[in-house]
């Protein structure tokens, strides 16, 4: 058990967070003995890497409430599978078949992957599979769900009770022209199927008949079991009211939709939940990442070529600054989170939980000894030109004899992570210097000094050695010239591994070939 007095003065944001939602909804929780919190995805393209965020970050939330108080929680997934299609995405096949049902639910537009009934049905179940392979518990609640099967209905009875109060404070945040024609209430239109943003002519709150002005024609329906659904402020508000939600975080440029939502749900008769404003991640160009335009990096890209944790480290760290997400950054993250369970036994209690990964393993991160960095193995597969992880966990015993994959996971995920990272993202982009005559000659008598050099010499000693051969060669006084040459002839990058170590790792016999190879 964590020592009391440590866990309160915790700065960690996760503790921070969920001391300040105690603080804040006490009595209440203390009534229900239960608190929920809630995510919410909106399911018009493939899963975003943002909503997956959400869900670490929250579950993180709630790891930190567990050595607080003793409360029952229930993290809820929410999909809003019945909002009208109002783009295509960029990064969807088949898009004809989305181009022909703009308007619709998302869970009546067929899925274009040919997989599923809808096209919220294939979007869904794959956020599903993302969340289960970090062992998130959640439920899952679809929109159309709840709607069609009457969950809602209570609720909606209610928002048509308060329909006055509702108008009055949604009204004066919209233009003049939207004012006319704004109605909380969406019809789906009988003939075409589509959601429907249209005048109302009146509303019976008694019996939840409802009519439409749609052009020339009038629409009368019921705003029970999915004939209707709601604008999403007023949806969002509604959805807090019936599941009760205690706790929510949004992305910053909802802000401002939050305090609208929270008034209605005030006015509905709840309190609001506590929220959380995060920052949004920007792909290479500082531009928000979108569904739509699929832009940044994806789940899938990510899990591909690094440990599910580098990517829960990354949401981890400052929630409230905007990041940028795209594949240059995933090497960075795979090395901060190895150096960080490389830290972690040696750490008193108080600075443990002030490390990410206590928040990532939930307080019981790996024990592993870190022998590689991520970056060092990129940087081995480049040299080795190879795609055989059998190939780098030979170079990996060369210096650490009694490493095994069985018995090093993190370092044998890595090995196959590195091969796929270098073959996808860095190898294309590798510009090779071509060295002059006078790069030529001192690269020649590196090669000729690394060749004297004894296996059983370490890695510091190496590195005296190839300090002492560019002092030698007309680099006393700019070293990282020097350094800076051999990274561009041997690697193709102005930076890279502390040579030393990597001579080491990657054996005299293998540098000096790969000297020879790129100067011949």
């Amino acid at each position: 058990m964590l020592d009391n007095n440590v866990i309160q003065s915790a700065s960690a944001w996760p503790f921070v967070e969920v001391r300040k939602l105690i603080k804040e909804r006490k009595e209440l929780i203390k009534t229900k003995k239960k608190i929920i919190f809630q995510t919410g995805y909106g399911p018009s393209g493939l899963p975003h890497i943002g909503t997956f965020g959400e869900v670490a970050r929250t579950t993180m939330m709630i790891n930190a409430l567990r050595h607080i108080e003793k409360f029952d929680t229930e993290l809820i997934t929410f999909s809003d599978d019945m909002d009208g299609l109002r783009k295509v995405p960029d990064n969807v096949p088949n898009n004809e078949v989305l181009k022909k049902n703009i308007g619709k639910p998302l869970s009546n537009i067929p899925d274009p992957f040919g997989k599923f009934k809808s096209f919220a049905e294939h979007n869904n179940t794959m956020l599903k599979q993302f969340l289960k392979k970090f062992n998130f518990e959640f439920s899952f609640k679809s929109s159309t769900e709840n709607y069609t099967n009457g969950n809602f209905n209570e609720s909606l009875k209610r928002v048509a009770e308060k329909y006055e109060d509702i108008m009055n404070i949604i009204l004066p945040t919209l233009r003049s022209e939207r004012r006319k024609t704004y109605c909380p209430f969406l019809p789906l239109c009988p003939e075409t199927g589509k959601v429907l943003e249209i005048p109302m002519l009146n509303l019976e709150k008694k019996t939840g008949k409802i009519i439409f002005s749609n052009g020339d024609k009038k629409i009368q329906t019921t705003i029970y079991d999915g004939n209707c659904k709601l604008q999403w402020k007023v949806d969002w508000a509604m959805r807090w009211f019936t599941f009760d939600v205690d706790f929510e975080m949004y992305g910053k440029d909802l802000t401002e939709s939050a305090i609208l939502s929270s008034k209605v749900c005030k006015i509905l008769g709840k309190t609001p939940p506590s929220g959380f404003a995060y920052e949004l991640f920007l792909d290479e160009k500082g531009e928000k990442i979108s569904k739509s335009k699929g832009n940044g990096i994806t789940l899938e890209e990510w899990l591909n070529y690094a440990s599910p944790e580098s990517l829960s480290l990354y949401m981890y760290q400052n929630p409230k600054r905007a990041k940028k997400l795209y594949s240059d950054v995933v090497p960075k993250a795979v090395d901060e989170y190895l150096s960080l369970i490389e830290k972690f036994p040696d750490q008193k209690e108080k600075d443990q939980i002030s490390n990410p990964v206590w928040h990532i393993h939930n307080g019981e991160p790996p024990k592993e000894k870190i022998v590689m960095s991520f970056s060092m193995l990129l940087n081995l597969v480049g040299s080795s030109n190879t795609d055989d992880k059998k190939t780098l966990w030979k170079f990996i015993n060369r210096f650490h004899k009694d490493v095994r994959p069985e018995s090093n996971r993190i370092l044998d995920g890595l090995t196959e992570h590195a091969i796929k990272f270098f073959k996808d993202k860095l190898k294309p982009n590798k510009i090779y210097k071509t060295p002059d005559e006078q790069e030529k000659k001192a690269l020649k008598n590196l090669a000729v000094n690394i060749e004297k050099i004894n296996e059983n010499m370490s890695p510091e000693e190496i590195q005296t050695i190839i300090y002492s051969v560019g002092k030698d060669n007309g680099y006393e006084k700019n070293l990282r010239d020097w350094f800076k040459l051999i990274y561009q002839v041997l690697f193709g990058d102005i930076d890279g591994p502390r040579m030393g170590f990597f001579v080491s790792f990657f054996g005299v016999k293998e540098t000096v070939k790969l000297i020879k190879d790129k100067i011949n």
